[in-house]
């Protein structure tokens, strides 16, 4: 364990586990917002002895701090918010935080229930809440994995929605464009296929009738290549890069 002090309200906790494999895994980076010296210590013990993950703990003692620190750090991956707090409490520095469009995900720390409090605090987008005295054992390090977890999962989600909804939309359009092309082509094509059946009802030389009949078999090919184009079907996935899959001789 590794603890060095800057300035009185500030204090940098590296806890670090290691598992006796060359694999350790990234450390947590926790900004704890608390001018509870004592708790701070409690909070430092119980996430030294949650096996298999290192913490590093950012400390800071007011709101004022806790936001420059954020403003340079943008690493920080979950703060740890007290409501009691000097100057502007927990529930306002939090509204700061995401008022500067901060996302880190946040844990309230508050000393009883109230569950008034927990719901202005969900208001800011608060991940969860705790009594400090039930913060106990597993209690505080495994709600710090788990809601990291639970962040990352919902960002994927987010992401593959954003994904989905950009694909629909290209293809929206696609087909869009395609219709418009179609109803562009066949207006005319239908007007000149008018003009070619008149024409071939006329008496004509073989070189006349030769090249009328050259252009209403042309005509025809038009329209069964728009009729191919009207007929994609844009919502089956693309095959994967690669032609097709077997065994190579």
């Amino acid at each position: 364990m590794h603890i060095s002090l800057a300035r009185e309200d500030v204090a940098f906790f590296s806890m670090k586990y290691y598992n006796g494999t060359m694999s350790v895994p990234p450390p947590i980076r926790v900004l704890f917002v608390d001018d509870d010296t004592s708790y701070m210590a409690v909070a430092q013990h119980l996430l030294s002895k949650y096996q298999g993950t290192k913490f590093d703990i950012l400390w800071k003692q007011n709101g004022r701090g806790a936001l420059e620190v954020l403003g340079q750090n943008p690493e920080i991956d979950l703060i740890l918010m007290d409501y009691h707090l000097p100057e502007d409490n927990g529930l306002e520095v939090t509204r700061q935080i995401r008022e500067k469009n901060i996302n880190i995900p946040i844990i309230f720390l508050t000393s009883n229930r109230d569950f008034r409090l927990a719901i202005e605090a969900m208001k800011f987008g608060v991940e969860d809440y705790l009594v400090k005295d039930e913060a106990v054992d597993s209690v505080l390090p495994r709600t710090i994995v788990n809601i990291l977890e639970r962040v990352r999962l919902k960002k994927r989600i987010a992401e593959r929605v954003k994904a989905d909804l950009i694909a629909k939309t290209r293809t929206n359009a696609i087909k869009e464009l395609i219709v418009t092309v179609c109803h562009e082509f066949n207006n005319p094509l239908a007007a000149i296929k008018i003009s070619t059946d008149i024409l071939l009802r006329q008496s004509l030389t073989p070189g006349e009738r030769s090249v009328v009949e050259a252009m209403d078999r042309n005509v025809g090919l038009v329209e069964k290549e728009i009729a191919r184009l009207r007929d994609l079907d844009f919502d089956t996935p693309a095959p994967p890069p690669g032609g097709e899959t077997g065994n190579a001789g």
